[in-house]
């Protein structure tokens, strides 16, 4: 196996020689490199795990390759409409403009219903309502290109250096970035108590004229009793391929991961259970480890 295709993680000192190494090949790790027992094969083409509470980089699969990144966007969407302060029972209709007319999928809510912009946005977060973010974007006051830009903008301010959108819907394959960009990004989504609170709820009716629609949550971690899940989003598009980013308390640490480009449609929870394993059964070495760093650093 070539070194570039090796996913490594981060927290237990390793040889400076590795470290050239690795870099050599293309891979950085933040100052801090790994060695596990058994790290993970992951079936994600780009994968970024940090611990949330200190920034170290725990595990890192091509982490600054950029590459499209489908309904993960809808997280940066959510963010710019709350940042505005809009009322969100304002009741907004959905309109022929918010239709999906670049991958044609299909949506329950017809032209002409009206929900309130917070059930915009439950149905966005939680089921990936392409029209609930669509419509979002198109409410927005200084108007639809106004509301990109505003994303582009936010994403800047992040420190997303290698991300940039065109659509509120992720459903464009120019909608673009990198698994470490987008731990930032959830990083950030995890400030906002509203969309933590959507992203983990598992069921949800909206009341319309015509009839009652019940939704999922698209992740079924979230109804998976031995995961303690503080925020998720799934995205997907056949350019992204099956994406998924969460923000998880794994052994007592609060833990970002960001799956992208997985082979088939459950292949990114079976990575996001690896990754759990693989954490819960290294603590002790993860922990002798971040010590040694601490006291390193005093030193």
């Amino acid at each position: 196996m070539r070194l570039a295709n090796i996913v490594v993680a981060a927290w237990a000192l390793a040889s400076l020689a590795a470290i050239g190494a690795a870099q050599g090949a293309g891979i950085h790790y933040h100052g801090v490199a790994s060695f596990t027992k058994r790290v993970p094969h992951l079936r994600s083409s780009y994968a970024y795990v940090v611990d949330q509470q200190n920034g170290l980089t725990l595990y890192a699969k091509k982490p600054e390759v950029r590459t499209p990144i489908a309904s993960i966007t809808k997280l940066m969407t959510a963010m710019v409409v709350l940042d505005a302060h809009l009322r969100l029972g304002k009741k907004i209709t959905i309109a022929a403009v918010d239709k999906d007319r670049v991958k044609n999928t299909v949506s329950r809510l017809r032209i002409g219903t009206r929900l309130s912009r917070q059930e915009l946005l439950q149905l966005a977060l939680m089921s990936s309502e392409n029209r609930a973010a669509a419509a979002l974007a198109h409410s927005y006051p200084a108007g639809y290109a106004a509301f990109i830009a505003a994303m582009n903008r936010k994403a800047r301010q992040l420190s997303m250096t290698h991300t940039h959108f065109v659509d509120p819907t992720g459903l464009h394959s120019a909608n673009q970035s990198t698994a470490e960009d987008l731990a930032k990004m959830v990083k950030a989504a995890y400030r906002y108590p509203l969309i933590r609170r959507i992203t983990t709820t598992r069921h949800y009716t909206v009341e319309t004229k015509r009839a009652a629609l019940p939704y999922r949550n698209t992740n079924i971690l979230v109804r998976n009793h031995r995961w303690k899940i503080g925020l998720s989003k799934t995205g997907f598009i056949n350019e992204a391929g099956h994406c998924l980013v969460m923000q998880a308390r794994i052994a007592h640490r609060p833990i970002i991961i960001v799956l992208l480009d997985s082979v088939g449609k459950y292949s990114r929870i079976g990575d996001a259970n690896r990754i759990k394993h693989w954490i819960e059964h290294n603590e002790p070495a993860f922990t002798a480890a971040l010590r040694r760093r601490i006291a390193a650093n005093n030193s």
